[in-house]
């Protein structure tokens, strides 16, 4: 073999580095949003989620309010709180409005985020139907004024019968619904034990989640927390189509209530990586980690 010059080696090694370098580059600057996440979680400061959202290279996140009384397990982050945040911050923090839909003044309270700029309703997460009329007065306000609603679901105790929701998303076409939480995710099994939150173990595609992504234009799912990281390291195998065949349904969130952004005590972190790992190309991965939430949500950024 003929040795290779030292000037050709140094400039192959040099151009290599570079190119390393601009893939970094690259990387780093891609733009990131996640629709998921709270202010006060956990006791959680705004500065930990700060510098928790930079660390992951989230570029874009949304803050999502509690209503009153009953709420989301993050503390007592209103909606005068996620609007504090993003005022503070409008290039990388956005919100949406919230509250317990079937309170009197509930409809008031959500118009009144609306129009100070949320771009959609949630978390809602109450002890409701998933088709009750609390239900569709959410859906209702979203329909007036043509932003998403973010629901969670969980057996047994927030947006229950689950198997009827399909009834709010015909009868709200023009309305995007996003599904997020335990019983949403262990339903992209056809053979889902709604007792069982976390499940594990082999896929069999078909379940509710999936089919209400594969049937309705206005149906989208929220990757985030456990219960979605959970889903997608569950069936690897399963995972790969899945992404493939909801890669314009699939939103990123993160929903971690930690202060480190990285690691293995970080579900965000973790989704970033299992999602580029598992999509089906790169377009797929854009798609999901941010061009999706720009269109859904109508987001500026």
């Amino acid at each position: 073999m003929r040795p290779i010059p030292r000037r050709d080696f140094l400039l192959t090694t040099a151009a290599a580095a570079a190119a390393v370098c601009a893939r970094a580059q690259t990387a780093a600057a891609e733009p990131i949003i996640d629709i998921h996440q709270h202010t006060d979680y956990v006791g959680r400061t705004d500065e930990q989620m700060i510098a928790h959202q930079r660390k992951m290279g989230v570029t874009h996140t949304i803050l999502l309010p509690a209503g009153r009384f009953y709420g989301l397990e993050a503390g007592a982050s209103g909606n005068d709180r996620v609007q504090e945040v993003a005022r503070r911050l409008p290039q990388e923090y956005s919100f949406f409005a919230n509250e317990v839909p079937y309170l009197s003044d509930a409809r008031e309270v959500i118009a009144a985020g609306l129009k100070a700029g949320g771009r959609g309703i949630g978390e809602q997460k109450f002890m409701v139907d998933a088709d009750s009329r609390a239900v569709q007065i959410v859906a209702e306000i979203a329909q007036e004024f043509g932003v998403a609603v973010l629901l969670h679901f969980q057996s047994n105790r927030y947006n229950t019968s689950f198997e009827r929701f399909h009834k709010i998303v015909e009868k709200y076409p023009t309305v995007s619904f996003i599904g997020h939480a335990q019983t949403w995710w262990a339903n992209i099994d056809a053979k889902a034990d709604q007792a069982v939150l976390y499940p594990k173990g082999p896929v069999t595609a078909g379940g509710i989640t999936d089919r209400l992504l594969s049937d309705y234009p206005n149906v989208f799912a929220d990757l985030s927390a456990g219960s979605g990281l959970n889903a997608m390291l569950r069936d690897e195998e399963h995972t790969r189509g899945f992404l493939a065949r909801h890669q314009d349904k699939l939103l990123y969130g993160s929903d971690c209530n930690d202060s480190i952004g990285e690691g293995p005590k970080c579900s965000g972190s973790q989704m970033l990586a299992t999602i580029r790992r598992l999509a089906p190309d790169k377009a797929a991965e854009r798609k999901i980690l941010f061009g999706n939430a720009k269109r859904v949500l109508k987001l500026l950024v």
